[in-house]
């Protein structure tokens, strides 16, 4: 039976949030929701080896075997259940102050030895107008920095979306990167398995990579915007709603920071 949170609850996490831009809601998922999700995502990888993220190119790159999987609720019972979960959905109807409506889910495996995701911005791939998006973060493993934890730049939620650098590949999977601000500095923070981490699409955040010899950081993500929502990427359409129907916005053809000439691409 899923939890539901309380207003006292409620309330302290939308201070956080409003204040650092993220926020951490413990034993979000209970224990037995985390091993439906682990046991789901496991099998589905073990059914699909064939898939292989796009920054690996060696065959003995642990990402090679466990790539992350890009909107599975559009294919699977689970994990659309799961992009739903009642007090993932309370708690963003608190932050972003309306019905949210969800616009992607992933599950990443991480597994030992796994490179990181270099710091960036969710909004540059979303392009959610107006406003911006909200991460839900799950962890489906108890996450820290042996095994590749989440990092986030506190105060960041105001700041521009600026075009990435290139990152370093040697550390990171995916190819961008976003630079702190001066006087900024990333936060580690660690979580148990069923905590969720809520972050503003602003929120400049990512990980560093795996050095577990035996631990998975494995985590169930999913992006929101609010209901009032106009424009999204199309990379993320069609939008859901609570009671699970398909619903379609206007699509954001801008390139954002990057300019008109960028194309977009699925984060």
């Amino acid at each position: 039976m899923q939890a539901t949170a309380s207003s006292t609850d409620l309330s302290a996490l939308k201070e956080q949030f409003d204040t650092d831009g993220y926020c951490v809601a413990r034993r979000t998922f209970s224990p037995d929701e985390v091993e439906e999700i682990k046991e789901t995502f496991m099998h589905l990888n073990a059914e699909m080896p064939q898939r292989c993220e796009q920054n690996v190119n060696e065959a003995n790159d642990p990402l090679a075997k466990f790539p992350r999987i890009l909107n599975p609720h559009r294919t699977n019972d689970v994990a659309r259940r799961y992009m739903l979960h009642t007090r993932v959905w309370e708690i963003l109807e608190a932050l972003f102050g309306e019905e949210p409506l969800a616009a992607q889910s992933m599950f990443y495996f991480k597994p030992p030895g796994a490179r990181g995701q270099a710091l960036h911005q969710d909004q540059f791939y979303l392009l959610v107008e107006p406003g911006t998006c909200i991460a839900a973060w799950t962890a489906i493993d108890d996450c820290d920095a042996e095994n590749g934890g989440m990092l986030v730049v506190p105060k960041t939620h105001d700041a521009d979306i600026v075009c990435p650098d290139e990152a370093d590949a040697r550390i990171s999977f995916t190819t961008h990167f976003v630079p702190v601000p001066k006087g900024r500095k990333p936060q580690l923070v660690p979580m148990k398995a069923g905590d969720t981490l809520f972050f503003n699409g602003s929120a400049i955040h990512g990980s560093g990579p795996n050095r577990s010899k035996t631990r998975f950081r494995r985590s169930f993500i999913s992006h929101y915007a609010a209901g009032s929502t106009g424009k999204i990427s199309r990379h993320y359409q069609p939008l859901v709603r609570k009671n699970g129907s398909d619903v379609f916005v206007e699509t954001n053809e801008s390139g954002g920071p990057c300019g008109s000439e960028w194309a977009g691409a699925v984060h």
